[in-house]
């Protein structure tokens, strides 16, 4: 793997960690192009990352109902 590589990688984690993500996983791989005839090698990143968004409690007038309701799929 070259250097380019791996700075191009950092460069993408430092993007992604200032829009406020968590990098949790990365995998780069290099290889050489099977659609080129060059010698120069290609890299795909796969990059995991989570970003937790705080939920807005909305009150509501019917607050019964939703005390009530036992759907497990419901976000309360």
């Amino acid at each position: 793997m070259d250097d380019a590589m791996l700075s191009d990688q950092r460069e993408l984690v430092e993007q992604i960690e200032a829009a406020g993500w968590d990098v949790t996983d990365l995998e780069l791989s290099a290889y050489d192009s099977p659609w080129s005839d060059e010698d120069a090698p290609e890299a795909t990143v796969t990059i995991t990352a989570r970003k937790p968004y705080e939920s807005e409690e909305v009150e509501r007038d019917d607050e019964s109902e939703d005390e009530t309701d036992d759907n497990p799929f419901r976000l309360k």
